[in-house]
């Protein structure tokens, strides 16, 4: 198998090319550079720069190198901006999509996996949340993944692709400092960003019926989101025909301000946080449900918050020097 993978330079993709790398896959990556980091994809591995709404382009990386598989993280992600630009997410995520599928379909490529996120279940009022609870989306960025799932879905349906959608819940940690995430639009790095700046951390809400009044959330470790996606797209190959749809999680929640003292404590700075009014369309728990990853393929999360939290801080070391405690 020789898979592409679409924004393989970004923060994630670079993981997913790592653990498909070291499992003994070929991989190409595709990626226009908008955010990834062209260093982050290893010498060895092909990198073509473009993006997936560029069907030429396309068309010719998937001929040129022999591609059997598909691993498409390639998309605008930031929920904030697709409120504000909603026909740019539509355009970018979903007739981005289409094109790309257009092309796997012309070129029979046979697998198709797709990064979809928790953003397609909304505001859900389940202890745990599984792959039937209902999918009411929030946002554009919300929308845009699930007509993405629908999308994939009724393609490889027509076509014959084996097909698989990963919606991911929190991701956080890094493989290796320089693999770390450099965005600073998640809870751990933007309190590392307030901590190294001086100032107190953020809750945004403590009034949430929850434990500690905080939202909680489900974090799952990068690293092993890479390794499920080994183990989805080896299911994929091996079995034509399949139709999955997966979350992608550790079945666990913690809370802001749990992860907040932690984050102190791993960090060496002990700055309380401060609590700011809510913000619009926070749901109080997320949390996945594991479980049909589990049964129907065996994989489970190997890494725990205090692990994503510690190698979360050694990349933003790594670019933020001065933030180190003595």
């Amino acid at each position: 198998m020789t898979w592409l993978i679409t924004g393989g330079a970004g923060y994630i993709g670079a993981h997913i090319v790592r653990a498909m790398t070291e499992a003994g896959e070929r991989t190409v990556v595709y990626d226009d550079l908008s955010t990834g980091v062209a260093e982050r994809v290893p010498a060895e591995v092909p990198l073509v720069r473009g993006s997936t709404l560029d069907a030429d382009r396309v068309a010719r990386t998937l001929a040129d190198h022999d591609i059997t598989g598909v691993v498409h993280l390639a998309a605008k992600k930031q929920v904030g901006e697709s409120v504000d630009r909603p026909l740019h997410y539509y355009h970018e995520n979903v007739e981005g999509l289409r094109v790309l599928l257009e092309a796997v379909t012309t070129a029979e490529v046979p697998s198709f996996l797709f990064s979809s996120s928790a953003a397609v279940y909304g505001m859900p009022d389940v202890d745990l949340v599984t792959e039937e609870t209902p999918c009411r989306p929030l946002s554009p960025y919300g929308e845009t993944k699930l007509a993405g799932e629908w999308l994939v879905r009724a393609a490889g349906r027509a076509a014959g692709l084996s097909t698989a959608s990963l919606r991911y819940f929190n991701v956080a940690g890094a493989a290796a400092p320089e693999l770390a995430d450099t965005g600073v639009f998640n809870l751990i790095p933007m309190v590392f960003e307030k901590l190294t700046e001086g100032a107190p951390p953020r809750i945004f809400g403590d009034d949430y019926p929850t434990p500690d009044g905080t939202c909680v959330r489900d974090y799952i470790h990068v690293v092993d989101l890479a390794e499920a996606h080994v183990t989805v797209a080896r299911a994929l190959s091996s079995s034509p025909g399949t139709d999955l749809t997966l979350n992608i999680g550790r079945g666990e929640g913690v809370s802001v301000r749990e992860m907040i003292d932690r984050i102190n404590g791993v960090t060496g700075y002990n700055r309380p946080p401060v609590v700011t009014p809510r913000r619009p369309g926070d749901p109080a728990r997320v949390v996945a449900s594991a479980d049909r990853i589990a049964t129907e393929l065996g994989w489970h999360a190997k890494y725990d918050v205090q692990d994503m939290i510690t190698s979360a801080w050694e990349g933003w070391v790594r670019t933020h020097p001065g933030a180190a405690r003595s």
